[in-house]
């Protein structure tokens, strides 16, 4: 009998929420009448997210090729939205910042991100909610500590 993947194992469940979750929010940022893409939306959260970042930093969080990334800062620098700045670590490298402009877009796709977040939470008792969330976290930050270590062993073995 050939293998059958289980479609409701933790990768593929996480996969399919995670893609879920994104296509209803792309669809609710269009609806918004806000003046941007959901990939400009995004980039805006995610850097929101991460602070001042290198802009391949900021891509590989968001999972995204660093073009694709270049094509939506493009034109949210033109709309005053972010700036790449010189890294003072490394002149060479660009360091992604929000402008004073940018909170009031990210105060308009804050509710419909907590809108999604009650819809897809409807029938779930909010303490199983919050054990989610901190089950989420744990299993994020194991994820984080594989890839570090990781990394160091592909520098030792270098």
């Amino acid at each position: 009998m050939p293998y059958r993947p289980d479609p409701d194992s933790f990768g593929f469940l996480v996969t399919d929420v995670a893609r879920l979750i994104r296509s209803e929010m792309d669809r609710r940022i269009g609806l918004a009448g806000l003046g941007l893409t959901a990939s400009e939306a995004r980039t805006l959260t995610h850097a929101a997210r991460a602070g001042a970042v290198r802009q391949n930093v900021l891509a590989e969080r968001m999972g995204v090729e660093a073009m694709t990334l270049s094509g939506a800062l493009d034109r949210l620098e033109a709309r005053g939205l972010v700036e790449r700045r010189p890294d003072p670590t490394d002149r060479r490298a660009k360091l992604v910042h929000l402008t004073e402009k940018t909170d009031e877009i990210l105060s308009r796709i804050a509710p419909i991100s907590a809108g999604i977040r009650a819809d897809v939470s409807l029938g779930i008792d909010p303490d199983d909610w919050k054990r989610l969330i901190d089950m989420l976290k744990t299993t994020r930050a194991n994820l984080q500590a594989i890839k570090s270590e990781a990394s160091g062993e592909e520098s030792d073995a270098a």
